[in-house]
């Protein structure tokens, strides 16, 4: 039994010597020590010797486990730092080597356009209001002076959840809320936000933006219509534009008026884009009808209003030369890197 352990010594210790990582380590940990090891094996037979063999073979093997375990420790201590220096040099980054560019985003076309269209009329002192994208029939048709059978319902033609509630055909439902909760104070504000139609073709999409005006105080003129959306048209496409006011028909406003401005492509001269008349159609606008005030709590007979609507779209698909108002929502990486 003593020539047994000395050998099991000698081979594990060699064993130990050329172990090259610390898996392997750990199995020779348990094939020589392990409750089920070689070095337990052998001392299973010490039963067989005589009384008096038994405690020197016993200080023997414990002699044999402890320097099995100080090799087992130092090997161990030696290949995790071999470890740490490979992982180190693997992981090595040269801070000198310039850094890798990478593509900033940037934000997309029509929240582009619609923030520029928020800084003109703030320039003009005109405040942000919001409501809901589901609306009820009475904001949307009702107080706008669209009752039931109206023709104009026609034009639109509306997403509903039932009888009473659709998403919003228009922001002009905001225009009402607005007027109700600031009565009797004047109102200056714009109301932007996403509207549901349902349309899908190269100029129409059944989810676009809007953004609506309106202005309600004594003394409002169209004269100052006119000048506001002469400001704006300037501020979105050049000093040099002019616009004119046509007279159309909305069920909100009377008069009505549709807006074209003079066409920055040919400079009136006529072109595809103005269709050879000089002028570009970009939004509608007129003065708050009488009953659309009266439902919203103020006298007609003591103050007035204009308002205004536009889409954002359109006026980003002008204003950037788009051809499909459908490329600003397929979110084609081609297309979006053009601006």
């Amino acid at each position: 039994m003593r020539e047994q352990l000395k050998t099991l010594e000698r081979e594990a210790l060699l064993a130990v010597e050329q172990a090259e990582d610390l898996p392997q380590l750990q199995d020779l940990r348990i094939q020589y020590l392990g409750k089920k090891g070689k070095l337990t094996a052998i001392l299973r037979g010490m039963a067989k010797l005589a009384p008096e063999e038994r405690p020197v073979i016993g200080q023997l093997a414990n002699d044999i486990r402890k320097q099995l375990e100080q090799a087992l420790s130092t090997k161990t201590t030696r290949l995790a730092e071999q470890a740490k220096l490979a992982k180190l040099q693997a992981e090595f980054v040269d801070i000198t080597l310039p850094g890798t560019p990478f593509v900033l985003g940037h934000q997309h076309l029509i929240t582009r356009t619609l923030e520029e269209i928020q800084r003109v009329f703030a320039g003009m002192g005109f405040s942000l209001a919001e409501g809901p994208e589901v609306e009820t029939d009475y904001y949307n048709f009702e107080a706008l002076n669209i009752p039931a059978n109206h023709p104009a319902r026609d034009m639109q033609d509306s997403f509903y959840f039932g009888p009473e509630l659709l998403l919003r055909t228009h922001t002009s439902s905001v225009q009402v809320r607005t007027m109700e909760k600031m009565r009797p104070r004047p109102v200056r504000i714009i109301a932007s936000g996403r509207v549901y139609r349902r349309d899908d073709d190269a100029t129409h999409s059944p989810m676009f933006h809007q953004v609506e005006g309106l202005a309600v105080d004594e003394h409002i003129t169209l004269a100052e219509l006119k000048g506001v959306l002469l400001t704006f048209a300037r501020s979105i496409f050049g000093e040099q534009r002019e616009i004119r006011l046509r007279p159309s028909f909305f069920p909100f406003t009377e008069p009505s008026a549709e807006v074209d401005i003079s066409c920055f492509l040919c400079e009136g001269a006529g072109c595809r884009l103005c269709k050879d008349t000089g002028w570009i159609e970009i939004l509608g606008s007129g003065m708050v009808h009488p009953q659309v005030l009266a439902v919203s709590g103020y006298d007609p007979e003591q103050v007035s209003g204009f308002a205004f609507g536009m889409g954002v779209e359109r006026i980003a698909m002008l204003k950037y030369g788009v051809d499909d108002m459908r490329h600003l929502f397929t979110n084609d990486i081609r297309f979006l890197r053009q601006f």
